[in-house]
């Protein structure tokens, strides 16, 4: 069962998140700081999803941490679509795909399936 690592300090998106991952078969761990999330990492997540919004984030360092598991899980972050500079630091750290809330929340059954898959693939 793949793992799907959720970096969230927030309990509903969490939550939310989590709910649709498990009901579609993924294993689910919610890490509420980057420390917590890098921990889990020897569980060879096959995603990581990020709120940017979490104070703990270094996008640059979660990415190098990221870079060290085979095959490599695909980052995607999310956050306030009016928090632009906060979406071009993600993009500029090298996470895979960088949405505004609202677009990564859409279709999330559909794009849980897609994001866990290798990025490297």
């Amino acid at each position: 069962m793949p793992l799907c690592l959720i970096l969230s300090d927030d309990m509903i998106d969490g939550s939310r998140i989590g709910g649709h991952a498990k009901a579609l078969g993924f294993e689910v761990v919610i890490a509420r700081t980057q420390a917590q999330a890098v921990t889990h990492l020897e569980k060879q997540p096959a995603a990581v999803l990020v709120d940017l919004h979490n104070n703990t984030l270094d996008p640059a360092a979660l990415v190098s941490a990221v870079g060290s598991i085979k095959p490599r899980p695909r980052i995607v972050a999310f956050g306030s679509h009016v928090d632009a500079q906060r979406l071009k630091n993600a993009r500029a750290a090298g996470c895979d795909l960088v949405l505004p809330r609202s677009a990564f929340f859409d279709d999330l059954d559909g794009n849980l399936v897609k994001w866990h898959q290798p990025a490297d693939s």
